[in-house]
């Protein structure tokens, strides 16, 4: 939600900063008045924070986090490559080299932080937007370009990476995710005792948006979860619009309020701020391995950009707002701390702007060196065993691609890669679908 929604909205937010003519009728709102919304919630409550806006640590007893040099320079360090690679990411669809790109421009912080509380076994469930996820469980930027391009459906290995292929249904992510978890505690990998138990007992996260609350599948996800005491973590990014929906006409009370009706803790936590979100995080991922999920989360952060490319936020919200947010930019905050203590140099800086800068380049140069695949490619990795009905599909696919290569018009050389190899698969395809 706007900043100033918060001031203004008398169901979402506190009344402090209306201006003389009423509420609705103020301008943009002060830097005091930002600070001030930020650290409400709709009854007044606090946001969990370790580093303020102005770049302070504030500790918190309930959610400990070591803050060490290395540690911050790390986190420092992950935002701006992540940042780097999905501006590149922006350009290169604006090029023509993607067919579309969903940036996560403001909310490097919730992913990050989340990223790196998690164990290598736990799993991670995305979206579409979990670009900083990703990064973190080791996922190269360059295997997420197929997705976009259009060209595979992803390039990893899930289990290995602990890291699910993206959902584009909204809300999906979450059923496939409690699921996991069920069968996480169902084969005993969660609630071990002994000194090593948080090293090797699992947990599950799942990725989505404050629009996918809406979504029946996140509620029938928490509603299972709950009944099953399923290890998962629901971690709901709300970035204030869901594409051109503000979150205030979905949820007439904070989202995480929500995981009380399901029986379970929900905690709200400054989503703009990366050891905020790794230390509640941390937390909440380790009570699932105890046997004490599920939990949720709400990262109040903000979306700076469009929801895709395909979007126009300029048609749904103002300028404005997106300049006020400015002031909470998640990586600003730890550049200040990291400057402040004296615990980073121009050196180092310097060092962090050119690995981005390399890292934009290789993604950049990968994207265009991509060639277009066979058409067989679509009916690739469907499935993990034989299937008769997609073989049929694919024999008759590729017979109407043959039949364009044996026609006029040179109709064939785009749309069957044309040649004698594509017809050749067809009739190998077809024959054996025959012999069944």
């Amino acid at each position: 939600m706007a900043p100033d929604r918060w001031i203004r909205n008398p169901r979402t937010g506190p009344d402090a900063g209306m201006d003389a003519a009423g509420p609705g009728t103020s301008g943009v709102p002060t830097a005091e008045q930002m600070v001030h919304g930020l650290r409400q919630t709709a009854h007044g409550e606090g946001l969990v924070e370790l580093l303020t806006p102005e770049g302070e640590l504030t500790p918190d007893p309930d959610y400990p986090l070591d803050v060490t040099p290395d540690l911050l320079k790390g986190l420092y360090r992950d935002m701006m490559l992540v940042r780097r690679f999905d501006r590149e990411g922006n350009a290169l669809q604006r090029q023509g080299q993607l067919g579309i790109w969903v940036p996560l421009l403001g909310q490097e912080a919730a992913q990050i932080g989340a990223g790196r509380a998690m164990r290598p076994q736990d799993m991670a469930f995305p979206s579409y937007r979990e670009h900083g996820i990703a990064w973190c469980r080791g996922v190269d930027p360059t295997e997420l370009l197929g997705i976009f391009r259009g060209t595979d459906h992803s390039s990893w290995n899930p289990k290995e990476k602990g890291f699910h292929d993206y959902t584009i249904v909204i809300g999906n992510q979450a059923l496939n995710a409690t699921g996991y978890a069920m069968g996480q505690r169902f084969d005993g990998k969660v609630g071990s005792s002994g000194p090593d138990a948080l090293e090797t007992d699992e947990a599950t996260i799942v990725f989505f948006g404050d629009g996918a609350t809406s979504q029946g599948d996140v509620h029938e996800g928490m509603v299972y979860a709950a009944s099953f005491d399923a290890p998962v973590v629901f971690y709901c990014q709300n970035n204030q619009w869901a594409i051109s929906e503000p979150v205030e006409t979905q949820s007439r009370v904070p989202l995480h309020k929500r995981a009380a009706g399901y029986g379970f803790p929900g905690i709200r936590v400054d989503g703009n701020d990366v050891l905020a979100c790794l230390a509640v995080t941390r937390w909440a991922l380790d009570e699932c391995r105890s046997g004490n999920g599920p939990v949720m989360i709400e990262a109040f952060t903000y979306r700076m950009d469009a929801h895709t490319t395909s979007d126009d936020p300029t048609r749904y919200r103002l300028a404005d707002e997106t300049e006020a947010w400015k002031m909470f930019d998640p990586i600003e905050r730890v550049r200040v701390l990291l400057t402040r203590s004296g615990w980073a140099d121009d050196a180092f800086f310097a060092s962090v702007q050119a690995d981005a800068d390399e890292l934009a380049a290789r993604f950049r140069a990968f994207t265009v060196a991509m060639e277009t695949p066979p058409p067989t490619r679509m009916f690739s990795h469907v499935f993990s065993a034989p299937n008769q009905q997609l073989e049929r599909q694919q024999a008759d696919y590729l017979e109407y691609l043959a039949g364009f290569a044996d026609g006029a018009g040179g109709a064939a050389d785009g749309a069957a890669h044309g040649d004698d190899a594509v017809r050749a698969d067809a009739h190998a395809v077809s024959a054996a679908g025959g012999a069944r």
